[in-house]
């Protein structure tokens, strides 16, 4: 069904229409119902790149562990990695504490209900920002996600031509629910994940689409392997960690100064050995 919204009656039918769609595709996840501010936060962080089911799988054991910003606050980075093995894309277990510090030491542990202060905080951009204010404060405004834009590609642009996040967001303006975006984000997100098993990703067809790279051989797998070992023994020699990962000096060794650069580890650089592989590599906080 293709959907129009140039006149107030057909914004309100094609509302109601995506509204009753999205409840009947309604998933019972974790981090719905009366989670805190907090919890969404936690759960729109992890979110970010990692499909859902992974989500699910550490959520609920981690949202126990640290159901405060605190609780999290006071880990070292190594317990902090350690807790969010599983999820991958360890920056953002690292931009998470250092939001949990800002929160326990400026908010008294809470979050706060500004998209403006909110983007301060490490590791969040428009869209987490905009996702927190509507799950957490049940506050509108107008954002797009991958399941979002399978939606209205999906009803509102029957063409072959990329789709523009411009137009996207004009759509989204429109149909906004502003009493509930709680529930309106909601039934969008579970009805564009229904239809990407169903029927087809429209969501390809955005403009602000990018497959994403394989893992297997990748520099991020890489880096994750150097910290997981890290993670077992620190401090290792590049060497040592060639060694173990199979991998080349080289190519260890620059993937530890990018993480040298991220906060992960710290680097002792041996001076008579010109490819790094003398050079010492530990975790930031470990002795």
């Amino acid at each position: 069904m293709n959907l129009s919204i140039s006149t107030a009656e057909e914004i309100a039918v094609a509302r109601t229409f995506l509204f009753e769609k999205g409840r009947a595709c309604y998933r019972e996840l974790p981090w719905r119902g009366d989670a805190s501010p907090w919890a969404i936060l936690v759960s729109e962080i992890m979110l970010q790149q990692t499909q859902v089911p992974r989500v699910v799988a550490v959520y609920p054991r981690w949202i126990e562990r640290f159901p405060r910003p605190s609780a999290l606050a006071r880990l070292s980075v190594a317990e902090v990695l350690a807790a969010w093995s599983g999820l991958g894309y360890n920056r953002r277990a690292l931009s998470l504490h250092k939001t949990a510090k800002i929160l326990a030491e400026e908010y008294d542990d809470t979050v706060p209900a500004s998209e403006e202060a909110l983007r301060k905080l490490p590791g969040i951009g428009v869209y987490t920002a905009r996702a927190v204010l509507a799950f957490a404060f049940n506050i509108p405004s107008v954002f797009l996600e991958t399941n979002i834009r399978t939606v209205f590609i999906r009803h509102f642009f029957s063409g072959e031509e990329p789709v523009g996040d411009g137009e996207l967001e004009n759509i989204g303006a429109a149909l906004l629910d502003r009493e509930q975006p709680r529930q309106w984000y909601t039934a969008l997100m579970d009805y564009g994940a229904w239809l990407k098993v169903h029927e087809h990703n429209f969501g390809k067809r955005a403009r602000a689409y990018r497959a994403q790279p394989p893992f297997k051989g990748s520099e991020r797998e890489l880096r994750g392997a150097i910290l997981k070992r890290l993670l077992g023994t620190s401090p290792l020699t590049v060497a040592e960690l060639s060694h173990q990962l199979a991998s080349d000096v080289e190519r260890v060794f620059l993937c530890a100064e990018k993480l040298e650069k991220e906060g992960f580890v710290s680097i002792v650089r041996g001076d008579s050995v010109s490819d790094g592989g003398g050079s010492l590599v530990r975790l930031v906080d470990s002795p």
